[in-house]
């Protein structure tokens, strides 16, 4: 059980039997009276967002959310599937909850999705993954208006920039935290 006092920003609460984060928090004390503590929570399953404000005398239970490592499978329309690497489960996420994972996901990548109960309501990807180039046009030396890079696309279909040694078939790392190129993969 956790008291206003416990709140702070990143903290998953229970309200409304439903899972919440906290993204904003604010804390005043008045002149006079209580002290108020002001949140911005956002809905964990629907992704609604909104203020509130509590007193110090509001109590709250955690989220009770569990996270558990899986393998991805495939995705398939707006639903990708995820087998459990313990007992071999499968669980379905929709895209508005795997969002710019998808430009990341591989067969076999293992991730940890998190768990609401038994609904599968979120995606952590690893901070780096190896991708293959699918596509890239050959750099023209002398060409200075795009700098020092140049547009590739990877098996997933995403777009970035990358140096412009990097061919197509070439397999390289990126930070799936930024969707930034980090390094060419050493075989």
């Amino acid at each position: 059980m956790y008291n206003a006092s416990d709140l702070r920003k990143g903290l998953k609460i229970l309200l409304e039997d439903e899972p919440h984060i906290i993204i904003d928090f604010q804390f005043s004390k008045p002149g006079k009276g209580q002290a108020l503590y002001r949140c911005k929570l956002r809905n964990m399953i629907t992704g609604v967002s909104f203020d509130r404000t509590y007193r110090s005398v509001d109590s709250f239970h955690p989220a009770g959310l569990d996270e558990r490592k899986m393998q991805f499978l495939y995705g398939q329309d707006d639903e990708f599937n995820f087998m459990d690497v313990e007992n071999y489960e499968q669980s379905t996420l929709n895209a508005e909850q795997v969002g710019n994972s998808k430009n990341y996901l591989i067969d076999n990548l293992e991730v940890n999705i998190l768990f609401f109960g038994e609904q599968p309501i979120g995606i952590t990807l690893p901070n780096f993954v190896d991708l293959t180039v699918s596509k890239a046009d050959p750099w023209v030396k002398g060409d200075s208006v795009s700098g020092d890079s140049k547009p590739v696309t990877l098996e997933t279909g995403y777009n970035l920039r990358v140096p412009p040694f990097i061919e197509e078939g070439t397999r390289i790392t990126v930070d799936t935290r930024t969707g930034d190129y980090v390094t060419r993969v050493k075989e």
